[in-house]
């Protein structure tokens, strides 16, 4: 008979492909949706907006999916120039075909296409590049010195996973956002141009875990991602729970999409008495809200991040982070454990001094990362960070 999780696996990957054979044959990919200004004319000028066309398909906010948060921000960002006047155009970032047309004021992109759209692109026209990850160089070079580690510690040799491609977005760029803390934002200062943050959202504002035992949740911790495992350091998280047989850790995450990952780590995954894989779970649904009430933390070691979404996400439900400097959340002493480094001796130790303090300690810095995490990463909050950049384009020089 086939495992309990067969059919459910099977039906997402079916699924999954389903969804990319339909997006290719409606060509979403090399669309381009034209929105007008929100406010009267005097129009302000056109922008050109590289991201997740998704996002403006919908004909409501509330239809927008939420997997992802880059949906959503899409259409805040497009709403943002909307309504100080500028028409924008709209494509996909991946996108192959020629641009719509050159006569932009300004451009908004991410990574793969920048160098190859800006060069399209008047002089005059202000160049924005939106960074949703750390350089391509320190990503890259942190998650293959994460490789390299593995195959020395453990004798296991992985291929790389989600490299980000090589670009020249940061020097091409006359102004640079991103999404992260200071850490995303170091990774970008070579190019020596303005850098802005604008903070990463959040879907869904979750109740805080109040009827949560923490006398007994203390125990139990939690790896919550996407795909990327070794970068995202759930073999070291495996690992360091493997020696601490008294504490509990549960995995969430799509394993099945890394197959090498899944069976070098087998024996972790599914054969640890203390370590239970679940897969993915889904963020919007009553069983993440569940684990918030029954994990203490979330363990989350990465080698680089954009602006640690996961970890946001955790923290909105009420579960304490457990981050390295490169997961690029802010965390105080208050409100979570930021790592000294990302050795597997390091997670033993934070894991026993967080399960050892008094149940009236951890609750209260429970709740000051659930409070921090509302006040900062929130829908609200980055709507309102990104209109006021928008506003203050006016006084960004311009090139002649």
């Amino acid at each position: 008979m086939a495992p309990a999780h067969f059919w459910p696996r099977q039906y997402r990957q079916f699924a999954s492909l389903t969804r990319r054979i339909v997006r290719r044959l409606r060509g979403v990919n090399q669309r381009c949706v034209t929105l007008p200004p929100l406010e009267s004319p005097p129009q302000r000028g056109r922008v050109l907006l590289s991201y997740i066309l998704d996002g403006v398909l919908v004909s409501r906010e509330e239809d927008l999916p939420h997997s992802h948060v880059n949906f959503w921000e899409t259409w805040a960002m497009a709403r943002a120039f909307r309504e100080e006047s500028y028409t924008v155009d709209v494509i996909h970032w991946t996108r192959r075909a020629p641009l719509p047309r050159t006569d932009y004021d300004i451009f908004v992109d991410v990574r793969r296409n920048f160098d190859r759209h800006a060069a399209q692109l008047p002089a005059t026209c202000l160049k924005i590049a939106h960074m949703d990850t750390a350089h391509w160089r320190v990503h890259n070079g942190n998650q293959l010195r994460r490789l390299d580690d593995l195959r020395r510690r453990r004798g296991i040799a992985l291929a790389p996973f989600k490299m980000v491609e090589e670009n020249n977005a940061a020097e091409n760029a006359d102004l640079i956002t991103v999404l992260g803390n200071q850490f995303t934002m170091d990774t970008f200062a070579y190019a020596q141009k303005p850098i802005r943050r604008v903070r990463l959202s959040n879907a869904f504002d979750y109740p805080y875990p109040a009827e949560r035992d923490i006398a007994t949740a203390c125990r139990n911790f939690l790896w919550f991602g996407s795909e990327g495992f070794i970068h995202k350091g759930l073999d070291l998280v495996l690992e360091a729970f493997a020696g601490l047989p008294a504490h509990r850790l549960t995995v969430c995450g799509p394993i099945e999409r890394e197959p090498a990952f899944r069976k070098a780590f087998a024996d972790l995954l599914y054969q640890t008495p203390n370590i239970r894989t679940l897969g993915w779970v889904d963020v919007a649904g009553a069983d993440f809200l569940d684990l918030a009430r029954q994990h203490i933390a979330m363990v989350y070691p990465s080698c680089s991040e954009g602006g640690g979404g996961c970890v946001i996400t955790a923290m909105h439900a009420g579960l304490l982070p457990v981050v390295t400097r490169e997961a690029s959340v802010d965390v105080s002493p208050d409100c979570g454990v930021l790592l000294p480094d990302a050795s597997v001796e390091a997670l033993r130790a934070a894991v026993l001094e967080l399960s050892s303090a008094p149940p009236g300690r951890l609750d209260t810095m429970a709740r000051a990362a659930w409070t921090w995490a509302r006040e900062h990463h929130s829908r609200e909050r980055f709507q309102r960070e990104y209109r006021d950049l928008v506003n203050s384009l006016a006084d960004q020089p311009r090139k002649d």
